[in-house]
């Protein structure tokens, strides 16, 4: 069964090659890029990889993109600071083998690198994602294009083994990525009709953390937990915060002058 894995990036020099290597199983690699100014390209041309170019319109609108452009039916679809580790590249080709066995697409954990730790805990493990399926049963669907999901029409199964994922170069580039992530949340909440209230602004925070750093034991990562579990629960913070000023007719970005 022919099988096309399929990347979106964006000045990922540091990390594209480990990501492609860890697909050598695969029969195409071809890569979405957003017009990186590093050596994104370069790198992945000199891999085998397919590069294609397309201005970034959305994290779901790219992957989209990419998985249209694949040779194949069937798509693994990675960002590019992620990686398959070698139990799940046996997983992966052990379903293969199969024909997928009658499934729409397979779902995995996903292992994230935090400061020096992989976080086992919490809300950050196991973090399962469905990243490998049929694109004629599914695919990037609906309107948000940030925390964007696949889905697909049929059954779907887990795989043994994780998507090693490697998320943030610095606190600075998390603390970075989340804001965004926020405002992109917040402005799709608010075209869609949803209001934050009191209770959301005091109350939302609170619980991300306690749920991720006590109920499900991000405690047990030691400190890497805690800063984690901080740095979510401020993200449900911004996000909520963000949507307030919305509904109130207040910018969330400086206006262009």
């Amino acid at each position: 069964m022919p099988l096309s894995a399929c990347i979106i990036a964006f000045n990922e020099a540091d990390r594209i090659g480990d990501c492609i290597a860890s697909l050598a199983f695969c029969d195409e690699v071809v890569v979405v890029d957003s017009h990186s100014t590093d050596a994104t390209v370069a790198i992945a041309t000199s891999m085998g990889a397919r590069v294609l170019q397309r201005p970034f319109d959305g994290f779901r609108s790219q992957k989209q993109f990419a998985i249209e452009q694949a040779a194949h039916d069937w798509v693994l679809c990675l960002d590019a600071d992620e990686r398959v580790s070698d139990v799940l590249r046996t997983s992966i080709e052990a379903a293969r083998a199969t024909g997928f066995d009658g499934a729409a697409g397979y779902r995995f954990a996903r292992l994230s690198e935090y400061f020096g730790k992989f976080l086992r805990h919490g809300n950050a493990y196991p973090d399962r994602v469905l990243r490998l399926f049929d694109r004629r049963r599914g695919g990037w669907r609906g309107q948000r294009e940030v925390h964007e999901a696949a889905s697909v029409d049929g059954a779907v199964r887990t795989l043994a083994g994780d998507l090693i994922h490697h998320p943030y170069r610095s606190l600075e580039q998390q603390l970075l990525k989340t804001q965004r992530y926020a405002r992109m949340m917040a402005e799709h909440d608010h075209a869609r009709g949803k209001r934050a209230t009191l209770a959301k602004l005091v109350l939302s925070p609170a619980w991300r953390f306690w749920r991720g750093y006590l109920l499900r034991g991000g405690f047990l990562d030691g400190w890497h937990g805690l800063v984690y579990a901080y740095v979510r629960a401020n993200y449900v913070r911004q996000k909520a915060v963000m949507l307030w000023l919305l509904q109130n007719g207040q910018p969330v970005t400086t206006p262009e002058r």
